[in-house]
């Protein structure tokens, strides 16, 4: 009888599972939305006629707004509930990516400094409204008990492979010329249509579609609140870095988001520079990472969780994605080394989808990972905070690991994988302390 009642007793409960596929739901269009408008970023920044620095800067700017705003979303939601912050954070997304589409006619009527202006106001905006996922996470966390944790944190991490999926795609649908010009011969004139202008309003449509779903399926979870507390960003990371039980983990995340951001931009020059890829093959490239990465954090995960400790599979996941990145920039030489071709496959396109696989492998087990062990090491009543806070961690990364790598690039091709790789170490590190920790007797 102990085993059927111990199953009992971890089953997740019906409303409970209802309550986790609605906020991931909600979670999924709005990075459709966010995805809806990455293919156009660059031709939008150029058509202002400024140098490309400011697409690094537009990129930046989204990234470190999201760093400032995750912990207070965070700790807003722990005291005023998760509904109404991702509903807050799911209107200002709306306004945001309307305003973004409307910066060329704000640059035709007031000129290039104001539709730049608007441009940057709008994507940081966003960012800002982006730190919605901490409060995602914490939402997942208060409705599934902790052995089944990990698994529902994959579904967070599996809608964020697939919005990165079917949201360039659409976007890219968007800015053709056909659906340009259908939409050009149906909208108002005082509605622009343009291939800019489609993807951001296909955005803000994406994200009112969500903002709709969680106004009418979305209820707020029942859990012990936290009292209101006015820390500031600083004092919100310097709790953190103070409590055992998060320290390492703020630190983690910040490490592999420097490793893996920064990897994320240099792989299309390198792939384009070692293998003559186009834009074509480079996306057919990026599907495929989104879709092992999809099935690896919302199957695989969950399956993992059950039979081993989280610490653990964290650092599998780790190591893996120091092999991967160790082994990407001489792909070719392991190819025509060790392996034979595959079909039309040759085997220095193989060694890099071999290097691929393992690079969505080994991210997708290390996040889901971080992420559950930081639901744990958080208290019931400050979960908010504490994924504000390493989601904000994780977002300063992502500012500081793209002009990095591109610079180690500049020097050496290999470079930023290689630094990659050794920013992995002190993760591992850091992840084998928390597993001793967790074992310790008392």
């Amino acid at each position: 009888m102990g085993a059927p009642e111990a199953a009992t007793a971890t089953r997740v409960p019906r409303g409970q599972r209802r309550a986790v596929a609605v906020v991931v739901a909600v979670v999924f269009l709005d990075l459709v939305g966010f995805g809806v408008v990455i293919p156009i970023l660059p031709y939008y920044v150029r058509s202002f006629g400024v140098s490309d620095v400011a697409i690094g800067l537009l990129a930046a700017s989204y990234s470190i707004m999201q760093f400032l705003f995750a912990p207070v979303l965070g700790r807003l939601s722990d005291a005023r509930g998760r509904r109404p912050v991702l509903m807050l954070s799911l209107a200002g997304s709306v306004i945001a990516w309307t305003a973004f589409g409307l910066a060329g006619e704000a640059s035709a009527l007031f000129g290039t400094l104001a539709g730049l202006a608007t441009l940057f106001a709008a994507r940081m905006v966003a960012g800002a409204m982006g730190g919605n996922i901490a409060t995602a996470q914490a939402y997942v966390a208060d409705v599934t008990p902790v052995e089944r944790r990990a698994g529902a944190l994959g579904l967070i991490g599996a809608s964020f492979s697939l919005g990165f999926i079917f949201g360039p795609a659409l976007g890219g649908l968007f800015a053709s010329d056909a659906v340009v010009q259908a939409a050009g011969s149906v909208f108002p004139a005082f509605v622009p249509a343009t291939r800019f202008s489609l993807p951001s309003f296909a955005a803000a449509g994406l994200s009112l579609a969500a903002l709709a779903g969680a106004a009418i399926f979305l209820r707020e979870p029942e859990r012990t609140r936290g009292r209101a507390q006015r820390t500031s960003l600083v004092g919100g990371f310097a709790s953190a870095l103070r409590d055992a039980n998060l320290r390492g983990l703020v630190v983690a995340f910040f490490v592999a988001s420097v490793a893996f951001s920064g990897i994320q931009v240099m792989f299309i020059p390198f792939v384009a520079d070692v293998y003559g890829f186009d834009a074509t093959a480079v996306a057919l490239l990026l599907t495929y990472v989104g879709l092992l990465g999809a099935a690896n954090q919302g199957v695989l995960v969950g399956q993992l969780a059950r039979r081993f400790p989280t610490a653990r599979i964290a650092i599998a996941g780790a190591a893996v994605l120091l092999v991967s990145l160790a082994a990407m920039p001489f792909s070719p030489e392991i190819g025509r080394t060790l392996l034979p071709a595959v079909g039309p496959i040759g085997p220095e396109l193989l060694a890099l989808l071999l290097a691929l696989g393992l690079l969505a492998v080994g991210n997708g087990l290390l996040n889901v990972s971080l992420a559950t062990l930081v639901s744990v090491g958080a208290s019931e009543e400050e979960q908010g905070s504490a994924f504000g806070v390493t989601q904000g961690a994780g977002s300063l990364g992502r500012t500081v690991g793209p002009p990095a790598m591109a610079a180690l690039y500049v020097v050496a091709r290999p470079a930023p994988f290689v630094a990659g790789a050794l920013f992995v170490v002190p993760i591992i590190a850091i992840l084998a302390g928390i597993g001793r920790r967790s074992l310790a007797p008392g």
